[in-house]
C-alpha cells in the first residue's frame, strides 16, 4: 500500500533571515516526522519531503501562511517506503546552480507552456503559430538515460552550469523554431527558458510544472521511459510510480 506521500515543490521568489527559515523548519520537519531536503538562498526555496500526508500537506499549508511562498504548488507522488534516510535544510547561494547571477527568475519568469498544450503541439508537429517544436532537456545526461521526450534535443552534460556554454554554441539550431526547455519539477527549464532569452531566443517557453507535471497530466504520450528523481526511489513511471524491476532497465 502506497501510504507516504512524496512532494517536491520550488518557487523563486526573494527570501531573507535564511537562518532563522532554516532552524524553524527543520524543527517543524522533524516535529512532523517528515524527510528530505529544503535548500533556501536569497532567490528561493526548493524542497523534496516525504512522510504521511497530513504531516507533509501541514508543513507546506504551514510554508504558504508566508505570503512570499503562498503560490508554492507541490508535485505529489506516492511510495510505499519513505525513500529519504534524513532530514535536511541547507543555504545555498542558488536553489540550482547556473552560475549566472543575471538570471533571476525571481524578478520575472519566462513564458511556460502547460503540459496539455505541449502534448498538443507535438501532435500536430508545430505550435500555434505553425513553427517546429523542439523539446530542450535541461538535465544532465544520467537523467536523460533513464527517459526523456520522444526526439528531443540534449547537450550530455554532466552539470546544468555547463548548459549556458552549450546552448549558446547550439543556438544557430533553434533559429525560427519554438524551444519548451524542459527538467524534472520545472527550476532548471524555468532559468534554461530565462537565459534563451537573453541570448536573443525568442520562441522559448518553459514546460510548466516539467515532466512530474506532465505525467500527472497527459501521461506517458510523446515520452519515452522513465523520469529520475533524486531519491531512493532513482525514477518515477508517467504514472508516478516507482518502476517494476522489468521496466527499470
Amino acid at each position: 500500500m502506497n501510504s507516504i506521500l512524496n512532494i517536491s515543490a520550488y518557487l523563486f521568489v526573494n527570501l531573507d533571515e535564511l537562518l532563522e527559515r532554516k532552524s524553524n523548519y527543520l524543527n517543524d520537519c522533524i516535529d512532523r516526522r517528515l524527510k528530505g531536503t529544503i535548500l533556501l538562498s536569497e532567490e528561493g526555496i526548493n524542497l523534496f519531503l516525504a512522510g504521511q500526508a497530513h504531516d507533509v500537506r501541514g508543513f507546506i499549508e504551514r510554508l504558504q501562511q508566508d505570503p512570499k511562498l503562498a503560490p508554492l504548488t507541490p508535485k505529489e507522488s506516492w511510495s510505499d517506503y519513505q525513500p529519504f534516510r534524513k532530514m535536511i535544510v541547507k543555504i545555498k547561494p542558488e536553489i540550482i546552480r547556473m552560475n549566472h547571477p543575471t538570471i533571476q527568475p525571481q524578478t520575472g519568469r519566462a513564458p511556460s507552456v502547460p503540459a496539455k498544450t505541449l502534448a498538443q503541439w507535438l501532435r500536430n508537429g508545430v505550435d500555434d503559430q505553425g513553427r517546429e517544436v523542439v523539446c530542450l532537456d535541461t538535465r544532465n545526461d544520467f537523467e536523460v538515460e533513464i527517459g526523456k521526450f520522444v526526439g528531443a534535443k540534449d547537450f550530455n552534460i554532466s552539470h546544468f552550469s555547463q548548459f549556458p556554454k552549450e546552448v549558446l554554441d547550439h543556438q544557430h539550431e533553434f533559429k525560427d523554431k519554438t524551444i519548451v526547455s524542459y527538467c524534472t519539477g520545472g527550476i532548471r527549464c524555468e532559468k534554461a527558458a530565462i537565459y534563451m532569452r537573453e541570448i536573443g531566443l525568442d520562441n522559448v517557453y518553459q514546460l510548466e510544472g516539467g515532466i512530474l507535471k506532465y505525467f500527472e497530466e497527459v501521461g506517458e504520450d510523446h515520452y519515452q521511459g522513465s523520469c529520475f528523481v533524486f531519491d531512493e526511489r532513482r525514477a518515477l513511471t508517467p504514472e508516478l510510480l516507482p518502476p517494476t524491476p522489468a521496466s527499470s532497465s
